[in-house]
């Protein structure tokens, strides 16, 4: 593997799908097999580092030329389960989405609209053989979105302070729950959200991220990941965040018709993650 920076790139957090070895058809499944056997697996951070690096020569490359070959890996009841990173379908899925984050004159002073359009177009034709392709992994930059959190529970949530020391092991906030029980919180959360109130973002991005989950193997393993965002909370604030469970208890509230309650957790929510927010406009 390529030697990385120890640099922390931070601010990303993930949403990720890990599926069985069994899941994937060959060859693929021996490249995986055979990865997953490697001691010296590469860490989100590496990922985005070697992202990142492609947007630094002049002038920059924003979508990968080759597909990645890497992946995260974890075992889940004995079972060997892969999350692919498709680092160059993810690139040019972000590329569509940057007009909505950027001004036009910022958005062409980071990527010239000839690199932005000969990208779309490299898109395009790649789509034409890979009709069905789709990405393990979802990213959001300086938040997680709420319909995240409908997916995994409170005692589902793993929390690791870290060393302290940025030369130490980073803090860790995720969670882990099975596919199975994913795919029902969706359909639970949906049905309490619809009877509530009229479409909006809420419904919506819930039931993209439901049809999401319906393309992998049932047995998979669905991952809220804090990634890099850990750095952008303050530790205590970090130690004290359970956003699954305030999703969770606002949706049981709406579902019993306690509309004061469902506003009260929405309040916490907003309150926790109004520091992002005002950091990333700082920033």
């Amino acid at each position: 593997m390529p030697k990385v920076s120890s640099l922390i790139v931070p601010y990303a957090a993930y949403l990720r799908v890990y599926e069985p070895l069994a899941a994937f058809p060959e060859p693929e499944r021996g490249h995986w097999t055979r990865y997953a056997r490697r001691t010296d697996l590469p860490s989100y951070q590496d990922e985005l580092r070697r992202s990142l690096a492609d947007l630094l020569p002049t002038p920059p490359v924003p979508v990968a030329v080759h597909e990645s070959a890497d992946a995260f890996v974890l075992e889940s009841d004995g079972v060997v389960c892969v999350c692919p990173w498709r680092t160059r379908l993810r690139g040019w899925q972000a590329l569509e989405e940057l007009p909505e984050d950027f001004p036009e004159p910022v958005l062409d002073a980071l990527l010239p609209p000839v690199l932005r359009r000969q990208a779309a177009q490299d898109y395009d034709r790649w789509l034409e053989g890979n009709p069905d392709a789709r990405p393990w992994i979802r990213t959001a930059t300086w938040q997680v979105p709420i319909n995240w959190f409908v997916l995994v529970a409170d005692e589902e949530r793993e929390y690791d302070k870290g060393g302290g020391d940025p030369h130490e092991a980073a803090p860790v906030l995720r969670y882990r729950t099975p596919m199975a029980q994913a795919r029902r919180r969706v359909a639970r959360g949906l049905r309490a959200l619809r009877e509530a109130m009229d479409e909006g973002p809420l419904i919506d991005g819930l039931m993209d991220v439901g049809r999401w989950l319906e393309e992998f193997h049932p047995r998979s393993v669905v991952e809220l990941d804090y990634g890099g965002l850990v750095h952008a909370v303050p530790a205590d604030a970090l130690a004290d965040d359970h956003s699954a469970a305030d999703v969770a208890e606002g949706i049981d509230a709406l579902r019993h018709g306690d509309g004061a309650a469902a506003g009260a957790a929405y309040g916490r929510l907003v309150e926790r993650w109004r520091a992002v927010r005002d950091r990333r406009s700082a920033n």
